[in-house]
């Protein structure tokens, strides 16, 4: 870790590198190449059209760790949803901003987002929660089923391993990966209040030269309507 000398007054000079969360560093280096490393998942894509299919017009949808903004944002942009994207990197919030300009965006940390009671048709979680610990990646969860409407959608990906607290390289960028296995992230999703509708396991290789096949899990949600 890089250390930083103190400055005249004998405080340490603290940088907004360090200040901002560490999802926020790995995903403004990676930018664009994040999104051309995902862009032939079709298990993501086979997702996003059911959710379609389960969404009354003009829905409002909240795309948490948005990224590039394609190709969730897009994709239920183009199909005339209400789409606000929320994401720790202000270089990708740039990059969504441009490139979907139908859809809104919000540099925020999902954590501390305030989010109103009943107040989304549907929320996407696609593979960013990997950052958090486990606390944090349930608590986030109950939050977001606690934003949809009774009997809205959520859709939560992520890749299934029974890990916590793991060093690891991705895409040349170090990272810190905490997840669950499939009947563990099926707990939190049922603990949040939800109800487990489809799943689908699937493996994937991103394009990039130092990828190896990794597992992909989707699962499918909905509030349930008692609120319980």
């Amino acid at each position: 870790m890089r250390r930083h000398p103190p400055d005249p007054t004998g405080r340490t000079l603290v940088t907004d590198e360090q200040q901002r969360p560490p999802a926020a560093v790995v995903f403004d280096a990676l930018g664009a190449a994040y999104e051309k490393a995902f862009a032939g998942s079709e298990a993501h894509r086979r997702s996003l059209e059911r959710l379609l299919g389960r969404l009354a017009p003009g829905s409002r949808v909240l795309d948490v760790g948005s990224g590039t903004g394609r190709p969730t944002a897009e994709t239920l942009a183009d199909a005339g949803h209400e789409v606000l994207g929320v994401d720790v990197s202000p270089v990708m919030v740039e990059l969504a901003s441009r490139q979907v300009p139908a859809a809104s965006f919000r540099c925020a940390d999902i954590r501390e987002l305030p989010l109103d009671e009943a107040s989304f048709d549907a929320v996407c979680v696609y593979f960013s929660l990997l950052q958090l610990d486990r606390r944090e990646q349930a608590d986030v969860v109950r939050r977001l089923a606690r934003a949809l409407v009774p009997g809205g959608h959520l859709v939560l990906a992520t890749v299934p391993l029974d890990v916590e607290g793991v060093e690891a390289v991705f895409m040349g960028q170090p990272v810190r990966v905490t997840s669950f296995g499939v009947p563990d992230l099926v707990a939190v999703a049922e603990g949040a209040g939800l109800d487990v509708l489809e799943r689908e396991e699937t493996l994937f290789t991103p394009a990039h030269p130092d990828a190896v096949p990794e597992p992909h899990v989707f699962l499918h949600c909905r509030r349930r309507r008692d609120g319980a």
